[in-house]
């Protein structure tokens, strides 16, 4: 059965309420001082089911300029609007004010009922029919019905409803598939069932016994009961007016301008990036920095406007804006907001939002309007691809993107194994739903490429620098990623990667006879000196090696295995190693274990020596200490 949300809209005392109780038999005034005083102050809510079986959810607005604050709050979900306009006042300032509001929130259809038709002439009601025709040249309500009726008599209501009816059927549904998501406008309790909490179900659905998040509270709760229409449903759908019973949460924890969705997929953000109308019949221009009420959903929130390439905005002109809130908002792309003056309060304009969670921009960047174009008129792949090309080699994944977007988690799967079948975008880890867009990857390979090059250039001794220090050369490279692109690099045949070094493979450390002489000295030095070398700095000091290239020397004999640098720096050469290591293997098989002190006179050495070359052969796993006794490990 057909959803469809109908909200009124209009100057107070133009008869809102009373055509939503002649058309339902429903009064939405339910407030003592609505009765008391005759206005509507707050939302109003009622259901007509017409002929054909729609269901149609009525959201009565207050129309006093006091209470826009309350019509702004209602009118974020509808699908078609019923102006009201008093056929013995015509158009007044809020009928204005109202309709510019549906303007920018892109509400697309509707018809104006005018009301009160009993008070006046016929001809007078042409005439204001005429002149109602011209005051909506422009908007969306040109050329749309407009039915004279009157709540006393009856006169029209029929006529008005078969309009309804017409329209109705050309409303688009929302999308059942989206998000759940329902900004709470009404918060009460029932005696025996707890909090209840209402609002208009924007997208998604919702099921008995799901859990929910309240955003931005941070709180969760269980769905103890639904209601659409004052009937008890187990499941309500974008469209819909729904009621929903919350288990585990107290009615104060709750308020106008909270959000009910599933837990995860929204995060509220304290700046949002928008496309701003000003309106042109705004009093002033809007100031950069200006102080006002940005109006989404059911909340209203302060916050100031930040001009991204100029100083002020004037009636009638667009913008791309970024708005910084003094409290979260819980929001999507594409959503659509109003934003209100600070002081005196009055609509000055609105529209879309583009991003949520953005970082704070540089005013002055002409780069920002391509990029905020992208996010406004590219289609969700479009939109997706653009934001994993700013990612650059971070990347991103699918469950921390999720809030940022308006894609449901199933969509945005789609979309992002849509973009790596056609070659944009690459899956870094399917299992995390991490993805890199392919020219990002391209341009990372590139700059490894770049990095190694440099690494080379700097340090010709060295056969290759380490994994680790290559990654942190890129600001924020994932070690995953890293590795993906060398592999790639390394099956190219463009670099060599050997345990943890990386090497351009053109490379090869090369000495001139100077530093091949110098080299063979330094590794005498070593070789000669048997079971207990020198100290480095004085073999450096011997053989003059005052040069920073001319002591890389060392690390040349250490890559290619001639040395081995022990532990607090000694260094033995390789031969004299071997020479050790048989001693000891041998020592160990006639006597099973040794000790440090057995292991100094086996060898004539001093401890200096005997523990860095006892702890070498535990890490090389020739040995296992026992207390302090060595052992062959595996029993020899």
């Amino acid at each position: 059965m057909k959803q469809v949300i109908m909200g009124t809209a209009g100057h107070i005392d133009h008869g809102k309420t009373q055509l939503i109780k002649a058309l339902t038999g429903i009064d939405t005034d339910r407030l003592k001082e609505e009765k008391e005083r005759g206005i509507t102050i707050d939302l109003g809510f009622a259901h007509l089911k017409l002929p054909d079986g729609t269901d149609v959810g009525i959201i009565d607005v207050p129309g006093h300029e006091r209470f826009v604050r309350n019509m702004l709050a209602g009118v974020g979900g509808i699908d078609l609007v019923m102006l009201v306009i008093a056929a013995d006042e015509g158009v007044m300032p809020q009928t204005r004010e109202h309709l510019a509001i549906c303007q920018l929130l892109q509400i697309k259809d509707g018809l104006v009922a005018l009301t009160k038709a009993d008070l006046v002439e016929q001809e007078w009601v042409e005439l204001v029919t005429e002149d109602t025709r011209e005051f909506l040249k422009g908007t969306f309500l040109e050329g749309k019905p407009i039915v004279p009726v009157s709540s006393k008599t009856g006169e029209g209501l029929e006529g008005l409803k078969q309009t309804l009816e017409a329209l109705v059927a050309h409303v688009e549904p929302k999308p059942v598939g989206g998000k759940f998501r329902l900004p709470i406008d009404r918060v009460f309790t029932i005696r025996g069932f707890g909090t209840v909490a209402t609002g208009t179900l924007f997208s998604g659905s919702i099921r008995v016994d799901e859990r929910v998040e309240i955003y931005p509270k941070a709180l969760e709760a269980k769905i103890r009961g639904l209601q659409v229409h004052n009937a008890s449903v187990h499941e309500a759908v974008a469209g819909q007016r729904t009621a929903i019973n919350l288990q585990g949460i107290e009615k104060v924890e709750l308020e106008r301008g909270d959000v009910l969705a599933r837990p995860g997929e929204f995060a509220p953000t304290f700046m949002l990036d928008a496309l701003l109308q000003h309106l042109p019949d705004a009093p002033r221009p809007l100031r950069h920095r200006a102080r006002v009420r940005l109006h989404v959903g059911t909340s209203e929130i302060m916050g100031r406007v930040i001009l991204l390439d100029r100083e002020e905005l004037a009636p009638g002109e667009e913008t791309y804006v970024q708005v910084r809130l003094e409290m979260p908002a819980v929001v999507l792309p594409r959503d659509r907001y109003v934003i209100r003056s600070y002081s005196p309060v009055q609509t000055i304009g609105g529209g879309m939002i583009l991003e949520v969670q953005p970082t704070k921009r540089r005013r002055r960047d002409a780069e920002l309007t391509t990029h905020f174009r992208v996010l406004a008129e590219g289609s969700p792949a479009e939109v997706f691809a653009h934001h994993l090309q700013q990612a650059a080699h971070h990347g991103l994944r699918l469950p921390e993107f999720l809030p940022r977007t308006e894609l449901p988690e199933q969509r945005l799967r789609q979309v992002a194994g849509g973009l790596q079948q056609a070659g944009r975008a690459r899956a870094v880890s399917l299992e995390l739903g991490w993805y890199m867009h392919t020219e990002a990857f391209r341009a990372l390979s590139t700059e490894l490429r770049s990095q190694l090059e440099a690494f080379h250039q700097q340090n010709p001794l060295k056969p290759g620098i380490s994994l680790e220090e290559l990654r942190a050369k890129v600001r924020g490279l994932e070690e995953r990623i890293c590795l993906q692109a060398l592999e790639e690099l390394q099956q190219a045949g463009e670099v060599i990667v050997e345990r943890d070094r990386v090497r351009m493979a053109g490379h090869q450390v090369t000495l001139d006879e100077t530093r091949e002489a110098l080299l063979k000295q330094l590794e005498s030095a070593f070789l000669a000196a048997g079971y207990q070398p020198p100290r480095v700095e004085e073999v450096f000091q011997t053989l003059a090696l005052e040069r920073e290239g001319d002591r890389e020397l060392l690390q040349v004999l250490v890559d290619q295995g001639r040395v081995v640098r022990l532990k607090d720096n000694v260094v033995f050469h390789r031969a004299n190693l071997l020479k050790v290591e048989s001693l000891l293997v041998q020592f160990l098989r006639e006597h099973r274990d040794i000790t440090p002190i057995q292991f100094k006179d086996l060898l004539g050495v001093s401890r200096k020596f005997a523990i860095p070359l006892l702890e070498h052969f535990d890490g090389q796993k020739l040995t296992i200490r026992l207390g302090d006794k060595r052992v062959l490990r595996g029993g020899g």
